[in-house]
C-alpha cells in the first residue's frame, strides 16, 4: 500500500518560507462547522503545496498567562518545567507530570517530507531533547500552587501516559509499558522500572506518544498506539499493532487489539455515567484546512474506525492504495467532532468539586493546535457538556489566550486532568507550566461559563 508520491510538492514546500506556505489554501468553513455530532465534511482539496501555518513557539512573557472563561480563574500550579505533556493526579493530592518530548526516530526524518516536517516541528517547539522524567508536584499548604517539586523517576524513554493500580505505578514509555512500586506520599521511585509489555517503537515511530488508563477493576490497562504515518504512505507493514488501542492483561502480560482504525488516539477516560471508554483522536492531514475533523468517541470492543482507508465513518480516502472496501463498510463513525486539525490530545471527564456546577457533567479537551490549517485552529481547552452519558451541546471555551495578537504560541495545552479538589489541571508544553482552573469565588453559579469566540 502506498499513497501517491508527491516529491515535487514536498520540494516546493521545503523551499518556500513556512509562514507563506499556508497562503495557497484556506478554510472556507468556520471551526464550528467541523464540530459536534454531525460535522460538515466538504470535498477534499488537493494543493500544490501543503498548507503549513503553525504558530511560532515563543513562551509566556513575564506576568502573562492564559485567559479563563467568565466565572473561572486560572493560576500557575507550577512553572519552569521542561516540556510538560501529561499529568496524573494521585489519591493524596500529589500530581505527577511527564516532562518529555519525541525520541530519536531517524527513519521518520528522511527525505524532503521529513525535512519539511522537521522545520514545522522546530517552529512548534517540538524538537528540544526529551527530559525523560516524571516529576512530582505537591501543594502542601493547599493554596493551589505546588510548593514541592521532586524528580520522581528519571532516565525513561519519552514517557507519556501514567496509571496507578494498587501499589504499582505504570508508565507508558514510547516503546514499552513499565512499572515501579508506589506508596502514598512517595516523592521518589524506590526501584528501577520493570518492563511489563513492549509497545511499537523503533527508528520510524511517527506518532510516538503512548497513553494508558486502567480498567475500573485494575485488572487491565488500555494503551493508545498512534499510526506510523499520515495515511499509510510508509506501507501497511509499518502499521502493525498501530492506529489502535491495546488491552493489556496485567496478570498474564498478554495483549490484544481492543479497537483499531484510530489514526492517533491520545487522551482516554471512563465516562462516569455509563462506564464507556472514550478517547480523543487526531485525524489525517493534507486534504484541506476543513478536513478532517479530529474527534472524540466512545470505543467499542473490536470496533474499526476507518484509518487509513476512510475517515469519519465511511468517507473513502482516495490517496490510499490499494483500497479496502470491505473494511470501509465496517468503519464506525465517531461520536463527536472536535474541529479540523485542532490536535485534540487531552481528555478528562469532569466531576463536582472546585468548578462551577455547569462544568461538572461533561468532558474537558486539551487542543494542542493546528499546523495544517489556515487560519489556525485549536490552541485552547474546551468543555463539551454531557447528559446521560452522551454529548449534549456545543463546546465551551474554558482556557484561551495561548496565541498572542501576532499569532505566536505563548503556550500549547496538552494533557488535562482533575486534581483532588476537582479543579482542572492543564499541561502546557510550550509555556513549560501546569495551569490550575477553578471557580472564581462567588461566580460558581449553576450557569455554564460564557462561551468565548472560537477561532475561525
Amino acid at each position: 500500500m502506498r499513497t501517491t508520491t508527491r516529491l515535487a510538492l514536498m520540494l516546493s514546500a521545503a523551499v518556500v518560507a513556512l509562514p507563506l506556505a499556508g497562503c495557497s489554501e484556506q478554510a472556507t468553513l468556520p471551526v464550528a462547522a467541523g464540530t459536534g455530532p454531525n460535522p460538515t465534511l466538504p470535498e477534499p482539496k488537493s494543493t500544490l503545496i501543503p498548507t503549513v501555518d503553525i504558530a511560532d513557539a515563543v513562551g509566556w512573557p513575564q506576568g502573562v498567562q492564559p485567559a479563563a472563561a467568565q466565572g473561572l480563574s486560572v493560576t500557575a500550579f507550577a512553572t519552569g518545567l521542561d516540556h510538560p505533556r501529561w499529568l496524573l493526579s494521585l489519591p493524596n493530592g500529589d500530581v505527577l507530570v511527564a516532562e518529555t518530548n519525541a525520541p530519536p526516530k531517524p527513519e521518520d526524518g528522511k527525505g524532503i517530507k521529513g525535512w519539511v516536517m522537521g522545520l514545522v516541528m522546530g517552529k512548534a517547539g517540538a524538537t528540544t531533547p526529551s527530559a525523560n522524567r516524571i516529576t512530582l508536584l505537591r501543594d502542601s499548604d493547599g493554596d493551589g500552587k505546588a510548593d514541592v517539586r521532586e524528580p520522581f523517576l528519571e532516565g525513561l524513554n519519552s514517557p507519556f501516559g501514567m496509571a496507578l493500580v494498587g501499589s504499582d505505578l505504570y508508565i507508558a514509555d514510547t516503546d514499552a509499558v513499565v512499572k515501579v512500586p508506589y506508596r502514598e506520599g512517595d516523592t521518589k521511585a524506590t526501584a528501577r522500572p520493570e518492563r511489563v509489555v513492549d509497545l511499537p517503537g523503533g527508528p520510524l515511530n511517527h506518532h510516538w506518544t503512548k497513553n494508558i488508563v486502567a480498567s475500573r477493576d485494575g485488572s487491565k490497562l488500555y494503551a493508545t498506539v498512534g499510526s506510523n504515518s499520515n495515511v499509510a504512505e510508509n506501507g501497511i507493514e509499518a502499521e502493525q499493532g498501530r492506529a489502535a488501542i491495546w488491552e493489556i492483561d496485567l496478570k498474564t502480560r498478554s495483549h490484544r487489539i481492543f479497537a483499531s482504525g484510530l489514526r492517533n488516539p491520545n487522551g482516554m477516560d471512563w465516562e462516569p455515567t455509563g462506564g464507556a471508554l472514550w478517547t480523543a483522536v487526531n485525524e489525517r492531514d493534507e486534504i484541506g484546512s476543513d478536513l478532517v475533523p479530529d474527534y472524540m468517541t466512545s470505543v467499542k470492543d473490536g470496533g474499526f474506525y476507518g484509518w487509513p482507508y476512510s475517515y469519519y465513518g465511511q468517507h473513502v480516502d482516495s490517496r490510499v492504495e490499494p483500497q479496502r472496501p470491505d473494511l470501509v463498510a465496517k468503519a464506525i463513525p465517531p461520536d463527536y467532532a472536535l474541529g479540523p486539525h485542532t490536535a485534540s490530545l487531552g481528555l478528562a471527564f469532569s466531576r463536582p468539586g472546585a468548578l462551577p456546577p455547569g462544568l461538572t457533567e461533561g468532558v474537558f479537551i486539551g487542543q494542542h493546535g493546528s499546523w495544517n490549517r489556515n487560519p489556525p485552529s485549536g490552541y485552547k481547552v474546551i468543555f463539551v457538556p454531557f447528559r446521560d452519558g452522551r454529548p449534549s451541546g456545543e463546546p465551551v471555551d474554558v482556557l484561551t489566550g495561548f496565541l498572542d495578537k501576532d499569532g505566536n504560541a505563548q503556550g500549547r495545552p496538552v494533557g488535562v486532568t482533575l486534581d483532588a479538589k476537582g479543579a482542572l489541571l492543564v499541561a502546557d508544553d510550550v509555556g513549560n507550566a501546569v495551569w490550575r482552573v477553578s471557580g472564581a469565588g462567588t461566580a460558581q453559579s449553576a450557569e455554564r461559563p460564557a462561551p468565548q469566540q472560537p477561532a475561525q
